[in-house]
């Protein structure tokens, strides 16, 4: 399409037009989306075939195509600019701020639109110490899942003494239907090479990593690119900025194990060997890469750190709530009608997020629950809609915050059927280093693949509680420490549903109909 673009705006010879790609616009259940700027005329589900009547009739004579604009699901008149639709019209911009509006593999946009300014600063203008001030102040938690305040990391990073020190940028994004690190590497990844530069300067490292898996080769390859050109222009080295600050990023491929997105894994993945994860302490901050202090942050936290150094701290902990500031950037998915990327303010409601922003449940069905945090989120009913999405509240009610998956589940949805195949995910990649983990899971996924089956046996929902417990108090890493949410969520909020597939042999979700007595796999 891109291409089809260019070659019409060089047939009709329309010199004052430029046409140039750019990373995810966030609306994937509308793609592929065309902006025209500086108009804003938001063009969606255009093809090849549409390329030509955009640039004649459009660009050439100044009639937008209206059969290309965006409809509203509920009234289904057209909305011809993006600004002015709710899936875009509700969300707070700050980790996505790029995203959509930048060539992401050239430098220069990404400057022009503010960016290596708040690296200026920091090298010019500030210590070390108030970087960690300034971070501190502003709020920002780690955006990976733990939630962690950022600021307090750096601060312990910097306190500790050693001739080297590390920096890493966490981009091991595995949580199946999570695409938000992805889509930030790819659409604006000088971002979050700033935002590690900054790192590095603040706890006093020269070196640092991103780790991305391999499985994202465009997000590897942009990565690549904006590397190289950073460095062309005097954003890494040596004497960066004339500050004689000096540092380099090399980056690494993950093979694609879920489990290195633990820190301890990590490491050890980069260090080239098996990705498994150690008993903590010693903290990577205290012992990491190659025993040395190694501070690691998350992909959506370094891009949020150029934001506040040039914004302001006071103005990012005004957004989001009392404990969790700033904002959050979800992956929506499911059953619901505008699939994509969304940010929004810490603490906004899951009701506004599914029905204002997401345009509600597909085919007019009824919401029967959420699943947020990936694979190892917890499932919230329907009945709690209100449920604001921050760090605390989520993890009373059973789920996490994760890296921003988001799940919507419709009427038809068979819960235990849900909280199996999170399992299967959770129990495949288990490293198997800890016997809590490595065994709690089969036996969990051997106890809801029979009650799938219609072989489901009193006592089993007991069973199911004790080894959920047991694994998520005595797993060695934080996937087996949360992989039990599934199981342990649906439980509480949906144990009928559980007690019919046992007693009954019948799934309620799925009308009634007796349930296929298939036979275990081995």
């Amino acid at each position: 399409m891109y291409e089809e673009l260019r070659a019409e705006v060089a047939r009709l010879g329309l010199t004052d037009v430029e046409v140039d790609f750019t990373g995810c616009h966030g609306f994937c259940e509308q793609g592929g989306l065309v902006v025209v700027e500086p108009e804003g005329i938001f063009y969606t589900h255009v093809g090849v075939a549409d390329a030509r009547e955009i640039v004649d009739a459009h660009l050439r004579q100044g009639k937008p195509v209206e059969r290309l604009f965006y409809r509203d699901p509920v009234s289904r008149q057209a909305v011809p600019r993006y600004h002015e639709i709710n899936f875009y019209k509700k969300q707070q911009r700050i980790i996505l701020r790029n995203c959509g509006r930048i060539n992401p593999e050239k430098i220069d946009h990404y400057i022009a639109n503010g960016g290596y300014q708040a690296l200026r600063k920091v090298l010019l203008e500030m210590t070390p110490e108030q970087v960690i001030e300034e971070v501190k102040k502003s709020g920002l938690r780690g955006r990976g899942g733990a939630g962690f305040p950022t600021g307090r990391k750096w601060e312990f990073g910097r306190n500790v003494c050693a001739d080297k020190k590390y920096v890493i940028c966490n981009a091991d994004e595995g949580d199946p239907g999570a695409f938000m690190d992805r889509s930030v590497l790819e659409a604006d990844p000088h971002a979050v090479i700033e935002g590690l530069i900054i790192a590095g300067y603040a706890i006093g490292a020269d070196e640092g990593f991103v780790y991305v898996r391999a499985e994202y080769p465009l997000a590897v390859k942009r990565i690549r690119v904006a590397l190289e050109q950073a460095r062309a222009r005097g954003f890494l080295g040596k004497d960066i900025l004339g500050s004689g600050f000096n540092f380099e990023v090399q980056m690494k491929e993950g093979a694609g194990a879920f489990v290195c997105g633990e820190e301890t894994a990590l490491i050890a993945s980069i260090e080239s060997r098996r990705g498994m994860p150690r008993p903590r302490p010693p903290y990577p901050v205290q012992s990491g890469l190659e025993g040395r202090p190694t501070t690691i942050n998350n992909v959506k936290t370094l891009a949020s750190v150029p934001v506040i150094i040039e914004r302001g701290a006071d103005w990012f902990a005004s957004i989001g709530s009392e404990k969790s500031k700033g904002t959050t950037v979800l992956a929506l998915s499911g059953n619901i009608a505008n699939s994509g990327l969304v940010e929004v303010p810490m603490g906004t409601s899951l009701s506004t997020i599914i029905f204002d922003i997401g345009g509600g449940i597909l085919n007019r069905k009824r919401l029967k629950a959420v699943q947020t945090g990936g694979p190892s989120g917890g499932c919230i009913p329907a009945r709690i809609p209100h449920t604001p999405v921050d760090y605390e509240t989520l993890t009373m009610v059973g789920s996490i915050m994760g890296s921003g998956g988001m799940v919507v589940m419709d009427e038809d949805t068979c819960m235990v059927e849900v909280a199996r195949y999170f399992l299967s995910f959770t129990q495949a990649e288990s490293c198997g280093k800890c016997a809590p983990c490595r065994l709690g899971t089969k036996q969990m996924l051997e106890i809801l693949t029979r009650i799938t089956q219609g072989k489901g046996r009193e006592g089993d929902i007991d069973t199911l509680f004790t080894l959920a417990r047991t694994v998520k108090e005595t797993s060695l890493c934080g996937l087996g420490q949360t992989c039990p949410n599934p199981v342990l969520s649906t439980l509480h909020y949906f144990r009928d549903e559980y007690e019919v597939h046992i007693k009954e042999k019948k799934c309620p979700a799925s009308k009634w109909q007796r349930l296929p007595r298939r036979p275990l796999r081995k």
